[in-house]
């Protein structure tokens, strides 16, 4: 079983330094660069499954990719938030109104964004989305090139310390932001592997959720970021590592997702979540 690894899913970061993680799957954990890219790599084969925010399986339908979920986590209202500079005069979501937004377009800060101006009778349209990609979002924040800063853990905990930053908006206020773990139908994962999928995820979850510290360490080893085991640990207990199957309620909650991003003209076409989408590619 070839599984997918990028930074920012800690879960299946985790998973590959578990001991015994997915033994019964005789695993080869496959790294990559970001969750965005998961649904190109299962179309080629590289890897059979990956996890991601709810965000890049939507841009794999929209694609005509034929999407397959797996699993859910819990919500994790904790993991993401727009920040500004201190001094700003954005003193509320509305004041985003032509402003510049630092973020990973295409992932669950697409989302957020979205949501959060949508209820002050806003649209993306009305804001300026930049691109981060690998760019320093903080930098760029605090120099002024940004107006404000979609930003996710372990970043998020350092910057909430920050007295040059101000805390504008947590995703939890927004949107669920559970991470999902899907494949694709062609891959061909039998019903069995499915389930024996969800029932790894869940399993170490609910040990790094007794094993805090743990987790926090194994994590801090594995940093190329400068991120202590401090922040870590706060990061892991922050967030709620249960992961249970796909019901009505998680479709629900994509099928919203794609129709918001359908009215705000993320998508060019609407996306029927859970049925075949027309093929793009």
């Amino acid at each position: 079983m070839r599984i997918g690894v990028h930074p920012n899913n800690l879960h299946l970061r985790l998973a590959q330094l578990w001991p015994g993680a997915f033994a019964e799957l005789d695993p080869i954990f496959v790294p990559y660069g970001e969750g965005r890219d998961t649904g190109a790599l299962i179309h080629r084969g590289d890897i059979d499954f990956g996890g991601t925010g709810s965000t890049p399986p939507l841009e794999a339908d929209a694609r005509g990719l034929g999407v397959e979920y797996i699993a859910a986590s819990a919500p994790r209202p904790a993991n993401g938030a727009i920040f500004v500079r201190a001094e700003s005069d954005i003193s509320a979501v509305a004041d985003l109104v032509g402003r510049r937004i630092s973020l990973i377009d295409g992932s669950f800060h697409t989302y957020l964004l979205a949501r959060s101006l949508e209820g002050q009778g806003l649209s993306l349209c009305d804001v300026e989305r930049v691109e981060s990609g690998t760019r320093d979002s903080l930098t760029e924040l605090l120099e002024g090139r940004v107006d404000a800063w979609v930003a996710m853990s372990p970043r998020l905990e350092k910057a909430i310390e920050r007295s040059d930053l101000r805390l504008l908006l947590s995703c939890g206020a927004a949107i669920p932001n559970r991470s999902l773990f899907w494949t694709l139908q062609r891959t061909g994962l039998s019903a069995g592997e499915l389930a024996a999928i969800a029932g790894e995820l869940n399993r170490i979850g609910q040990e790094v959720g007794a094993d805090p510290k743990a987790a926090a360490r194994l994590l801090a080893a594995d940093d190329r970021t400068g991120t202590d085991v401090d922040i870590w640990e706060r990061v892991v207990r922050s967030r709620d590592f249960t992961v249970g199957p796909i019901d009505a309620a998680v479709l629900a909650e994509q099928q919203e997702e794609a129709d918001t991003l359908h009215r705000h003209g993320h998508f060019l076409h609407s996306i029927a979540v859970g049925k075949p989408q027309k093929t793009a590619y």
